[in-house]
């Protein structure tokens, strides 16, 4: 699934002659240039917090008719809406998103197609059943009284619900949703859903409370998923939104053997930018073979409940640690992140039309300019509270880390290479907080029994430019070309 998630450094290889920032009215273009040129099997068309082109399926059928004969949305090849979640953020888009699917069922069936072109929708934020089964029960009167109105029968008045989970405590314990919003569909519907295409976030889990807690609830989340589907004898197909860093998921061209092993079991995975952006269009292509080749045959890993318990002990420990750090770190990293350059057309962040993520009481950025601006300076996020985390950890709660998170000596030891310690030591010298990021770091080569450092000539100069952000951010002075320098170094903004 191909996403919108603005962490690319580069112009995108569709968009020669132009620049790095993509409008609304270019992602048109850019949804066709996924199916087309990169052989994506889905598109996420993103309501939350942004512009949107509401007549994609009608420019896209218009302007390259004879593909869509041959390809046909919502049977061979997807759009899929992430809607706004009405409980986090203003109900404006979410009429207007229905409306579109509609439309666009109509057409759908002008047009002689098999299924409507839209059919599922994501619901970001997803912390409860009822919330999930008010937005599908809405959309079901929303069809039905559309259709009195305007004096038609009805094409599509119902709609597949696909919760994504973003936060730690309920990514362990998915089930617990979906029990909830099982219940409800039946009493309804008269029936329960036949499949479940469960998403799972990984950027705002570690935001929120650290690297390993998002990979090991992401993990839980997968395995407690297809407990609940074999519970219930219907499918599911897990969904993992990841970026290209390790912070924020790991998946890149030059990674895919090693994600496809962490996650197993997961049957979709977000492409976002930086992905296809920021490497050789020849890799991009060639990964996304692979892809779509293995993502439907690797078995999950299901973990029993002793082995569940263990990872909510570690996550509570290593949430602790990250969060006590982030929240003193939070004014700092939220005021310089506002100099990481836009790459979509997003509402503001705060306001009329926006939502703020927090720690504590402190408000952060999002995920991806959270991440560049750590990154541009030096000190990559994995870092954070790790180390500390691992000091306090059993022997016991360390052998179900080592055991569940198989790639953490290659991610922490990747990370590595954008560390610049001298940097984090003069920050310390700003604010003491950083001192226990220079901890994390000694407690953390003490466990890996390896230095984090530099791997070649080309990883001491990307230290050489995060050093002069520093000096530009002392001397009060604009570091957003730096920022992009980096980026476009690590091949991802955030």
């Amino acid at each position: 699934m191909c996403t919108q998630h603005p962490d690319h450094a580069n112009v995108p290889y569709w968009d020669k002659g132009g620049d790095a920032f993509i409008s609304a009215k270019e992602e048109v273009r850019e949804c066709f240039s996924a199916f087309a040129d990169l052989g994506t099997e889905e598109f996420l068309w993103d309501w939350e917090g942004k512009y949107v082109d509401e007549a994609v399926v009608e420019r896209l059928i218009n302007e390259h008719y004879d593909f869509f004969k041959k390809h046909e949305l919502g049977r061979d090849i997807f759009l899929t809406y992430r809607i706004p979640n009405i409980w986090a953020e203003p109900e404006y888009s979410l009429s207007r998103a229905f409306m579109t699917i509609l439309s666009f069922a109509k057409l759908g069936k002008d047009l002689g197609f098999k299924n409507p072109p839209v059919f599922e929708v994501i619901l970001p934020m997803t912390d409860s059943g009822k919330k999930m089964f008010y937005i599908q029960k809405t959309f079901t009167e929303f069809a039905r009284a559309t259709g009195k109105i305007f004096g038609y029968k009805n094409i599509l008045d119902y709609i597949n619900i696909l919760p994504l989970i973003e936060d730690i405590p309920n990514l362990l314990h998915p089930e617990k949703i979906l029990e909830e919003y099982f219940a409800l569909h039946k009493k309804y519907y008269g029936f329960t859903p036949p499949y479940v295409r469960l998403h799972i976030a990984r950027s705002d889990p570690a935001l929120n409370s650290g690297l390993v807690p998002a990979v090991l609830a992401a993990k839980t989340a997968i395995s407690q998923g297809y407990v609940f589907a074999k519970k219930h004898r219907i499918k599911m197909f897990p969904a993992i939104g990841v970026g290209a860093r390790p912070f924020r998921g790991a998946l890149n061209p030059h990674n895919i053997p090693e994600f496809l092993d962490e996650y197993r079991g997961a049957r979709t995975v977000y492409i976002q930018s930086a992905f296809r952006y920021d490497y050789p269009l020849a890799e991009v292509k060639k990964a996304m073979k692979i892809l779509n080749k293995k993502l439907p045959t690797l078995k999950p890993e299901i973990y029993g409940q002793k082995t569940i318990r263990t990872i909510e002990e570690i996550c509570a420990i290593a949430v602790r640690e990250y969060q006590k750090t982030v929240e003193k770190l939070a004014p700092f990293i939220y005021k310089y992140s506002a100099l990481v350059p836009r790459r979509r057309e997003r509402r503001l962040h705060v306001g009329l039309f926006g939502y703020a993520r927090a720690i504590g009481k402190k408000k952060l950025p999002r995920a991806i300019p959270f991440c560049a601006t750590l990154y541009s300076l030096g000190v990559p996020p994995e870092f954070i509270g790790i180390g500390r985390a691992i000091k306090k950890m059993s022997a016991e709660q360390l052998a179900a880390f080592r055991l569940t998170y198989k790639n953490f000596r290659r991610d922490l030891l990747y990370a590595g290479r954008f560390l610049n310690k001298h940097n984090l030591e003069e920050l310390g010298k700003m604010n003491r907080a950083w001192k226990d990021v220079a901890k994390d770091v000694e407690y953390l080569e003490e466990y890996l029994d390896e230095e984090l450092k530099p791997w070649s000539n080309e990883d001491m100069v990307y230290g050489n430019l995060t050093g002069n952000a520093l000096l530009l951010l002392k001397d009060k002075k604009d570091f957003s070309e730096l920022i992009v320098e980096t980026g476009k170094y690590r091949r991802s903004l955030g």
